[in-house]
């Protein structure tokens, strides 16, 4: 179950945002539900991405989205290098974010969108 009812951000070029976003998410089974000149929404209004119309200055978000396998986190990764993002942390086992790293599994890539938020996807167990 998700901890998070929904998440909205900001972006500075919401093509470029979109672009992104399909293609990241598409691996993890999240797709694109509306778009229009002003958001691109996934999911069952999950999260979006807006265009940019307060706040001054850029303050980063980061945002983990369920993957459902370590294939996932893969592709996600992929897709992200595909797009020309930058890759902050490679798809790895991360034994420190779980209880129990005997039975646990945390596995996880880390990489900015075009807005430079980190973005991650997850495949946890335990």
């Amino acid at each position: 179950m998700s901890i998070f009812q929904h998440i909205g951000m900001q972006g500075s070029d919401l093509p470029a945002s979109g672009k992104f976003y399909d293609a990241v998410l598409e691996p993890l089974g999240i797709e694109r539900k509306y778009a229009d000149d002003d958001m691109v929404v996934y999911g069952n209004w999950d999260f979006w991405v807006e265009k940019q119309s307060d706040g001054d200055g850029f303050r980063q978000s980061h945002i983990a989205f369920v993957a459902p396998n370590k294939q996932a986190v893969d592709a996600f990764q992929a897709a992200a290098e595909a797009q020309g993002a930058e890759v902050l942390h490679s798809a790895k086992e991360w034994p420190e974010y779980v209880e129990n790293p005997e039975t646990d599994t945390y596995y996880a890539a880390f990489v900015r969108d075009p807005d430079g938020n980190n973005i991650e996807a997850a495949y946890v167990t335990g």
